[in-house]
């Protein structure tokens, strides 16, 4: 079998690169999954590069998510055949993950694939789209409905904040998409951004308690001065789902004024250890409420020996949508 295979020198420096190994090094689990498509995410970027603190043991197979058919399992749930997806649950990080031709993983970490969606399709969606999907339920949850306002989406053209804004937009939400790149606006637009916010209007740290209401909801990817910023701006009652963290671990500026003298919610959005009945949940949403025309136009594709090159642009800003990886290609 072919895997991605990243080894780290005496020196510390790592190194990725794809190689031929026997499938016995996989570590023993329940579940054997002859995998299809995997993807590429922030996370992967940084096992790939420099580990970020992610990775527990060298050699290491990078890959949170992978999608294909179970190829021999002792566990009576899934029996050969059977189409699963896998997001989360450290794999990739602290397990060794999708990008290879095949995965040993335990039985609790996967879920069946959705009826109507192929492999391919699950993967364009991926880690990312299941955050977004899980960043739309809570702000639903939290009072979230179309017509009350705009709803912002940070980091826009990014994994998550494209999907985000493709769902929003197909359930009848004036979608505001914020990023720092111009050249993205027409894709935003395509997505179903009715009208793109310029980073920079909402990058500077101000001491202002509070600004005008704008927006009826948020997901948000930044973090950072951004947040800080957002949040003073939100209407009352209104929920932001917090995604990420690409500016700042910090929501620097922030104060305790929005929350207790215009009720904001600030809710943390975790896809790595969601519990199975919430994961069905968000996946079923998806097959009902992604666009797939939309999904499509965010793909990228891409082999797995273009990682080693796109793990770094991801780190840099550089990738746009969802790089969807043929590991048999």
């Amino acid at each position: 079998m072919r895997a991605l295979i990243v080894e780290k020198d005496a020196d510390g420096a790592t190194r990725a690169a794809v190689q031929e190994i026997d499938e016995g090094r996989l570590p023993e689990s329940e579940v054997l999954v002859a995998i299809e498509y995997s993807t590429l995410n922030y996370k992967d970027g940084l096992c790939i590069g420099p580990g970020g603190g992610l990775v527990r043991n060298y050699p290491h197979v990078p890959g949170i998510d992978f999608a294909g058919s179970v190829e021999r399992s002792s566990d009576p749930r899934y029996r050969p055949g059977d189409r699963v997806v896998l997001t989360g649950w450290r794999v990739g990080e602290a397990h060794w993950g999708g990008h290879a031709q095949k995965a040993s993983v335990r039985a609790d970490w996967l879920v069946p694939l959705p009826e109507g969606l192929t492999t391919r399709a699950a993967m364009a969606v991926g880690t990312a789209g299941l955050t977004a999907m899980l960043a739309v339920m809570a702000l639903e949850d939290h009072g979230l409905v179309a017509g009350r306002g705009p709803v912002l989406v940070t980091g826009a053209a990014g994994g998550v904040g494209s999907v985000a804004t493709a769902i929003l937009s197909r359930l009848g939400h004036e979608v505001a998409a914020v990023t720092g790149r111009p050249e993205q606006a027409d894709y935003l637009k395509g997505l179903g951004a009715a009208r793109i916010v310029a980073r920079e209007e909402l990058s500077e740290v101000t001491r202002k308690p509070l600004e005008s209401e704008t927006w009826a909801g948020c997901v948000d990817a930044v973090a950072g001065a951004m947040l800080g910023r957002v949040l003073k701006q939100m209407k009352y009652g209104a929920p932001v789902a917090a995604v990420g963290l690409a500016g700042d671990a910090a929501i620097e500026g922030a104060l305790i004024t929005p929350f207790i003298l215009r009720g904001v919610n600030l809710l943390g959005i975790d896809s790595v250890m969601q519990p199975y009945a919430r994961r069905v949940a968000a996946w079923g949403r998806i097959t009902r409420d992604l666009p797939m025309d939309r999904l499509e136009a965010m793909v990228v594709p891409a082999t797995l020996a273009d990682l080693p090159r796109l793990g770094a642009e991801i780190l840099q800003g550089r990738v746009r949508g969802r790089v969807v990886v043929d590991v048999n290609a």
